[in-house]
């Protein structure tokens, strides 16, 4: 079994030019209204669609909006991501920093209101 988690939105050429252009993600297929992108490793898959396409179903065409949804992108070396993302001059939402439970993570969010939280697994201290 295979999964890809999808996101209905209004803004499909800021979203796949962020996580292109950001996170370094690949295209897998695009149309008009869809894309479907991988992770640079392609082990992963996220797809954005335009809200309201004829061609969906109803179940498929309300636009997300903008909350209770957030991404985690565990990286080899979060510090150099971190120093990486600042480069590009991406907002930072939460500050690259160590947690109790054993993570060192920082968090950036996409062009729809989605936390991505870019982390680094450890065991905890």
């Amino acid at each position: 079994m295979k999964l890809n988690a999808g996101i209905i939105t209004e803004k499909l050429a800021e979203t796949k030019a962020f996580y292109q252009n950001v996170l370094n993600f690949g295209i897998t297929f695009e149309n008009d209204f869809y894309v479907l992108l991988h992770t640079p490793n392609q082990q992963a898959e996220l797809s954005f669609l335009l809200p309201n396409h004829p061609t969906q179903r109803p179940v498929f065409q309300k636009p997300f909006a903008g909350q209770g949804v957030y991404l985690t992108i565990e990286v080899e070396d979060v510090n150099a991501e971190y120093q990486r993302i600042q480069s590009l001059n991406v907002p930072i939402e939460i500050e690259l920093r160590d947690e109790p439970w054993g993570d060192r993570h920082f968090a950036i969010v996409d062009p729809n209101g989605i936390g991505v939280d870019v982390v680094k697994y450890a065991e905890p201290s």
